[in-house]
């Protein structure tokens, strides 16, 4: 390929890759995106819930269209023990109304359908392609160098969209080499099941779709999540925890998924399901306090790149979308401007910083070392509310001022009340 120049190029094919596309070339902007999977969505792995309303901002109406699974109407967290899950659940047909909240989605599906709205809108997507570097003069990025043949592109606004482990941003000295701390490693499987078989299993009416997190045992009691969410005719079952908890513990990623499907509240969900795909993935887990420098002369890093993730709530796709969008708007004016300078681009970061992105990730930015410091919320606290529950709900003739009492004599022996209320303290003032 001989040298080009475009007016942006984009590095990975992800939400926040496609969203930043997807905007510069609806403003008539050339937009030239490098994937380095067979095509958009082979490589990119998610957990699998789409919210909305911020896709819908970058491609208004998309669900009617989209190869989205199935619309989330219920939301379930299972606290789980060896041999128990206390669960806490929220149901409603506001959920189920469209225009809807979220959707379960499959990323081969999804970001390939929206790769193809990128390239209808003007775009150019060019797959099995690895950028390796940036092109600078002047110290000013001016495109970049890939595998191929006479592989250099020239542009003015380089986007680094190219995942947590961003290449882009490290050779531009905006980010640090990724502290085990800082990162997630999680895996998951897609689980054949009949659509009426999983219906009935997760109570739904047809075409319904629940989301179920679960935290505890999930996890083998490091610190990190589970979740399985419903398809049209699969299941998105997978757990992840921090990288260094995965080295202290010495669990193996497949271990964790294997003990999680064999856990007595997920084993009838997923018997007698056939695994169709594994696979693994690195989450940014660092929150507000690990985002790097955003902007440089002539590039802009969002998405996974800029460790835009909410680990607490789980959100990760919303995040991606709308940092994509803003970045792009963000390059559109400094083409009005003719300006592709850091101070120009800086807009982003102030775009970012105005939206819910940052103020989200600003307000649980002490979360993470909370559940640090707590290990107890994984070990302690699960076990207890367990035995509390049985003691609560086992009928045994015996008083229920009596079984109070024991209830009591239990939570004081393994959590003294003035621990308990100093764990509540941190933790409200950890997302206050």
């Amino acid at each position: 390929m001989e040298e080009e120049k475009f007016d942006v190029v984009v590095v990975g094919a992800g939400p926040a890759g496609l969203a930043a596309a997807y905007t510069l070339s609806q403003a008539g902007l050339q937009v030239l995106v490098f994937e380095r999977g067979e095509y958009p969505g082979s490589k990119n792995v998610m957990g699998g819930i789409l919210y909305r309303q911020p896709t819908e901002a970058v491609i208004p109406g998309f669900w009617k269209e989209a190869p989205v699974e199935r619309p989330i109407v219920e939301q379930r967290i299972w606290v789980l023990t060896k041999d128990s899950a206390i669960t806490l659940g929220y149901k409603s047909e506001r959920l189920a109304q469209e225009p809807y909240n979220a959707f379960s989605v499959l990323r081969a599906k999804f970001d390939r359908w929206f790769a193809g709205k990128v390239e209808e809108a003007g775009a150019f997507i060019l797959t099995d392609t690895v950028v390796e570097s940036l092109l600078r003069e002047n110290g000013k990025v001016v495109g970049v160098h890939t595998g191929r043949e006479d592989g250099d592109i020239r542009a003015d606004v380089v986007i680094a969209a190219d995942g947590v482990n961003s290449l882009i941003a490290r050779d531009a000295g905006l980010h640090a080499e990724l502290r085990p701390d800082h990162v997630a490693l999680a895996v998951k499987e897609v689980i054949a099941l009949p659509r009426e078989k999983i219906e009935d299993r997760f109570n739904l009416e047809p075409g319904q779709g629940v989301a179920i997190e679960l935290v505890g045992e999930a996890t083998a009691r490091m610190l990190g999540t589970a979740f399985i969410y419903t398809n049209q005719d699969s299941l998105s079952v997978g757990v992840g925890a921090i990288a260094s908890e995965f080295a202290a513990s010495g669990i193996k990623p497949y271990e964790l998924i294997e003990q999680l499907k064999a856990h007595p509240a997920v084993r009838p969900l997923v018997a007698g399901g056939e695994v169709k795909e594994y696979m693994a993935h690195l989450i940014p887990e660092g929150g507000y306090r690990a985002i790097p420098k955003l902007y440089a002369d002539g590039l802009l890093v969002v998405g996974d790149a800029a460790m835009l993730v909410n680990s607490l709530h789980r959100e990760g796709s919303n995040l991606a979308m709308t940092s994509g969008s803003l970045a792009a708007q963000a390059v559109i004016k400094a083409k009005e401007k003719g300006d592709f300078s850091a101070q120009s681009l800086s807009l982003y970061q102030r775009l970012l910083e105005e939206s819910f992105v940052i103020k989200d990730l600003k307000k649980y930015k002490d979360a993470t070392h909370y559940l640090e410091k707590h290990r107890e919320l994984f070990t302690v606290y699960p076990e207890m509310m367990s035995d509390a529950a049985y003691e609560l709900f086992a009928v045994d003739s015996v008083p229920k001022g009596d079984k109070q009492k024991q209830i009591m004599k239990m939570v004081r022996s393994r959590r003294p009340l003035l621990k308990l209320a100093k764990d509540l303290f941190d933790g409200w003032r950890a997302i206050s």
